[in-house]
């Protein structure tokens, strides 16, 4: 089986000079190669397919066959790195927390530790009759986050 490591190591030496950042490297038992890539500005098929072609170039399928796909990530498809956190920083996306719960909002800001989430809730101030929309910026740690994906309002 390919080693993983080997095919991060071969795709960060590739796009150390370029906006592109790695997403994701899976390798499956059948030697299914899956690499995700991404940049600020998206990624073209053409990159890809220089990428492909890279990746090919530097292993032996002499020593070992191999299926290669190399894509960019799909919309609806969870963040998974910093870079694309910060790609989408004032875009609107869903959360959903390890206990479950789920929050639509705007990712204002991203970090190593989490996020900066602004989202609307109902609150009952203290003497009212019914709730009423407020507006909250909070903080969320990582460890508290199961899944972040960007949404698209139409």
């Amino acid at each position: 089986m390919i080693d993983k490591k080997i095919i991060e190591k071969i795709v960060t030496d590739r796009i150390a000079e370029t906006d592109l950042f790695l997403v994701e490297v899976k390798v499956d038992t059948q030697n299914n190669i899956t690499v995700i890539l991404d940049s600020s500005e998206g990624i073209s098929v053409d990159a890809c397919v220089l990428i492909s072609q890279y990746i090919e170039s530097q292993l032996n399928r002499d020593e070992e066959d191999f299926a290669l796909e190399v894509s960019s990530p799909g919309i609806g498809q969870p963040l998974k790195v910093l870079p694309q956190y910060k790609k989408i920083l004032n875009g609107t996306v869903e959360v959903l927390f390890s206990n479950g719960l789920k929050i639509n909002g705007i990712l204002r800001d991203a970090g190593d530790e989490g996020i900066l989430l602004e989202y609307e809730t109902k609150e009952k101030p203290e003497g009212a009759k019914r709730p009423v929309k407020v507006v909250k910026t909070e903080p969320f740690k990582f460890s508290e986050i199961k899944t972040v994906k960007e949404t698209i309002i139409f």
